[in-house]
C-alpha cells in the first residue's frame, strides 16, 4: 500500500510540474522575452488568395486555408478521386498563368503547384513555382519583373546548410511586401 500511495504522489507531482508549472513558467518567460514572437508569425499559416490575380497563389488547401481544421487528403496514387483532384488543380494552373508565362507546359508546372501540402495551411512554395507566378503577378501590378523577382529572392529561403533541400518562398511574406509597394 505504502508503494502505491509513493506512486501515486510521485505521478500528481510529475504532472503538476511538467504537465501545469514548467509551461506556465516558459510561456510566461516567452511572452517576457520575445513578447512580438510568443504568441506565433501568423506568415507560418498561409491565406486563400485566390480571389486577388495579383497576388502569389499559395498551394491549392483542402481545408480551404483554415488554420483550426487542418488535415491531408489521405488520397493514394491508385485512387480515381485523387487524379481528378490533380489534373483541375493542374488546369487552374494553366488557366490562371499561361497567358503570362507563354508556352508553359504541364510538364514544367513544379509539383508543389498543384498538390496539397500535409497541413492545408503551408505557405511555402518552391522557388519555380513562385518564378512562374512573378510574370503574372508584375503584368497585373504594372511592376518590372525584376522588382518581383528581387521581392520574390527576399521572401525565400535557404534549405539549412544547402542540405535540407530546394529554396522555398513564403507566399504571406511575399504579398505582404507586395501589398508595402501600393
Amino acid at each position: 500500500m505504502r508503494e502505491l500511495r509513493n506512486a501515486v504522489i510521485a505521478v500528481v507531482a510529475i504532472t503538476v510540474v511538467f504537465g501545469l508549472a514548467y509551461p506556465v513558467a516558459m510561456t510566461g518567460a516567452a511572452q517576457v522575452l520575445w513578447p512580438h514572437k510568443a504568441d506565433g508569425d501568423p506568415t507560418l499559416i498561409a491565406k486563400d488568395y485566390s480571389k486577388d490575380d495579383a497576388l502569389f497563389q499559395a498551394r491549392p488547401s483542402v481545408t480551404g486555408y483554415a488554420p483550426n481544421a487542418t488535415f491531408f487528403n489521405n488520397q493514394g496514387p491508385n485512387q480515381k478521386e485523387l487524379v481528378t483532384q490533380l489534373k483541375g488543380f493542374l488546369a487552374a494552373y494553366l488557366k490562371r498563368e499561361r497567358p503570362f508565362t507563354p508556352g508553359l507546359t504541364a510538364a514544367q508546372v513544379p509539383p508543389d503547384a498543384v498538390t496539397t501540402s500535409a497541413s492545408g495551411v503551408d505557405p511555402q512554395i518552391s522557388y519555380a513555382n513562385a518564378r512562374i507566378q512573378a510574370n503574372r503577378v508584375a503584368n497585373k501590378r504594372n511592376l518590372p519583373l525584376s522588382r518581383v523577382m528581387a521581392l520574390v529572392d527576399d521572401a525565400t529561403s535557404q534549405p539549412l546548410l544547402g542540405l535540407g533541400g530546394p529554396k522555398s518562398v513564403n507566399v504571406v511574406k511575399l504579398n505582404d511586401a507586395l501589398e508595402a509597394q501600393r
